[in-house]
């Protein structure tokens, strides 16, 4: 278990963007019944997500994202040290997404960037590389953007998979300042790698035209397997073994109790599971803000997205929040973070 502390540093600024195109649950009677799809969308909680047109990738929201980020707040480009670009769906497989998007945003050719690709515990371990940049001396600011268009990684007739995942570009901007101490616990178990995985079309399981086709699995759902694959209940005992715990041991860590604690914003796995991490934890649902029933699972962008989507600036100043994500890796991560006058944008559509 890695755990870290972090002095003088926070986050000053989130925005997130959204697709315009809204996908309605209901139209998944195509592969379900009308009984099983209002048994899904009760048990998950996603009632809608969003997904992107086809010639729209996940750094084109957070590019929406990051210019409404650097307009509200008078940001000057020239200030940005760092870029970081987290994503399981970038632009290419070479080059890497985060120069393209320094280009873009007009930053400064001096300016650090980088890639970096987790599963739905992203933010947390990408929000942690940023603030140990900001530390350094010489590194001031760090923009990090954070962005998933799962809609393109998964079958469409995948019943498990079909009505998760929505697409999302967030935009984060870590500084220098006078912040309170802020504390992560990150770890991973890649002995269950295989529960969220892609199987095909990298080096281990080289692109071929078998697993380019479309295949009726064991389970009885299609996708090819280039498409995303979850073992639903692998990843929910996973979740529960693992966030509950982290939660307390943050608590311990910190020497806070639970009712110090404003807000607890989850990954947006589904709501059953975090409205079951909440019941363990005997912490207030009404403190546990979701998005999920509008933007569906947009993983690793799912944490800014809530904070965006749920809260306002005034809402989390001077608050205690603990951020926990989980998933792919398996992995997962808690941070406790005192904000101070960060300023939430509004959510934007593109």
């Amino acid at each position: 278990m890695a755990t870290i502390k972090f002095s003088n540093v926070g986050i000053s600024a989130i925005s997130a963007c959204v697709p315009k195109n809204i996908i309605n649950n209901k139209t998944l009677i195509n592969i379900l019944s009308e009984e099983e799809v209002i048994k899904t969308i009760e048990n998950i909680g996603i009632k809608e997500k969003r997904f992107v047109d086809k010639d729209v990738c996940s750094s084109d929201l957070c590019y929406k994202a990051a210019e409404k980020l650097f307009s509200e707040n008078n940001i000057d480009r020239n200030s940005i040290d760092a870029l970081i670009f987290l994503s399981q769906t970038p632009d290419y497989k070479i080059p890497a997404t985060a120069p393209i998007l320094q280009n873009r945003l007009d930053l400064p050719k001096t300016t650090l960037c980088f890639d970096m690709n987790m599963g739905c515990s992203g933010y947390i371990f990408a929000l942690s590389t940023t603030f140990a940049y900001a530390s350094l001396q010489g590194i001031n600011r760090v923009l990090l953007l954070v962005g998933e268009t799962f809609s393109k990684i998964t079958s469409p007739l995948d019943k498990v998979n079909a009505p998760l995942y929505g697409d999302c570009g967030t935009a984060t901007l870590i500084e220098k300042g006078d912040f309170e101490d802020s504390y992560f616990i990150l770890c991973s178990d890649g002995s269950g790698k295989d529960a969220v995985i892609i199987p095909a079309g990298e080096y281990r399981n080289p692109t071929s035209l078998e697993n380019l086709k479309d295949v009726e699995m064991e389970d009885g759902n299609i996708r090819s397997g280039h498409q995303i694959f979850m073992d639903g209940m692998d990843v929910f005992n996973f979740a529960i073994s693992v966030v509950p715990k982290s939660i307390k041991e943050m608590l311990a860590l910190t020497q806070n109790t639970l009712e110090r604690i404003d807000y607890i914003v989850f990954h947006q796995a589904n709501k059953f599971m975090t409205d079951f991490f909440a019941k363990r934890l005997k912490y207030p649902l009404d403190k546990v803000p979701y998005c999920i029933d509008r933007y569906g699972n947009t993983s690793s962008a799912s944490i800014p997205l809530t904070i965006v989507s749920e809260l306002n600036s005034s809402d989390i100043d001077e608050k205690k929040i603990i951020l926990c994500g989980f998933g792919a890796g398996l992995s997962w991560g808690t941070a406790l973070i005192k904000f101070n006058k960060c300023i939430i944008s509004s959510i934007i559509e593109y």
